[in-house]
């Protein structure tokens, strides 16, 4: 993330923050989960949850990358700190991206813990698991993809995206990213008691809901879209819910 904060100095364009903070907690995530307990070699639940965290944190990264790089302004989110925060930004920046360097820390905690849950072999919940977060990282695919096609519409400036996934949530990029969280814990957890330790799991899940819903995604996000366009997110915001997806209301 100190990486991250040279790469916006010299850029201007606050958004190359994502894109470290993904690339990073990917690379730690495939490490954390494979590195070797004494002798023993990575088990295959260990090489499975490296290669599943790996490829969320290759396919994030790479979307926000591109977008920065053919964005044609900063990020809403990071011009508004750069008003608000004035001549102390990159003061500021730095201590904001050292706190999202923690955060990632605290998130790997959850890909240790389902690498190492002990039961032998891969069973049932391993592939329950699997299929959870399969379903997240397409949900969030397809998700920004369908958000990137609304904005490629010179037809659709001005507007909101009220299509495909972004008609029954205001957020579903969040929200699959959410659910992939929360397949950690499905890893993770001995349901049998022996091992208590995966229980931990359930904090990354917790805390990226947090992450999202309080600090740095859906707040920041939605106060752009009020001051952007009020009218147009207003009728948006009345008929659609906030993060878990649910029918448009009428």
């Amino acid at each position: 993330m100190s990486a991250a904060w040279l790469v916006q100095r010299r850029t201007g364009q606050g958004g190359w923050a994502d894109v470290f903070w993904s690339f990073g907690l990917g690379a730690a995530g495939v490490g954390v989960a494979l590195v070797p307990v004494g002798e023993t070699a990575p088990s295959a639940r260990q090489w499975l949850v490296a290669a599943l965290i790996g490829l969320w944190g290759l396919r994030l990264g790479l979307h926000i990358a591109r977008r920065t790089v053919s964005a044609t302004a900063e990020d809403a989110r990071y011009a508004r700190l750069r008003l608000e925060w004035r001549e102390n930004f990159q003061a500021r920046m730095f201590g904001f991206l050292m706190l999202q360097a923690g955060a990632a820390a605290f998130l790997a905690l959850s890909v240790l813990l389902a690498a190492r849950n002990p039961t032998p072999g891969l069973t049932l919940q391993d592939a329950f698991a699997t299929l959870i977060f399969a379903c997240a990282l397409l949900g969030e695919g397809v998700a920004d993809r369908q958000l990137a096609a609304f904005k490629a519409d010179p037809a659709n400036r001005g507007g909101v995206c009220d299509t495909g996934f972004w008609a029954w949530s205001r957020h579903p990029n969040y929200f699959f990213q959410w659910l992939g969280w929360c397949a950690w814990s499905i890893f993770a957890i001995d349901f049998s008691g022996e091992w208590p330790w995966g229980w931990l799991a359930l904090s990354g899940a917790a805390y990226i809901y947090w992450l999202l819903n309080e600090v740095s995604g859906v707040p920041l996000l939605e106060a752009h879209m009020r001051r952007s366009r009020p009218d147009e997110f207003a009728a948006y915001e009345a008929r659609t819910s906030r993060f878990f997806p649910r029918p448009p209301r009428r």
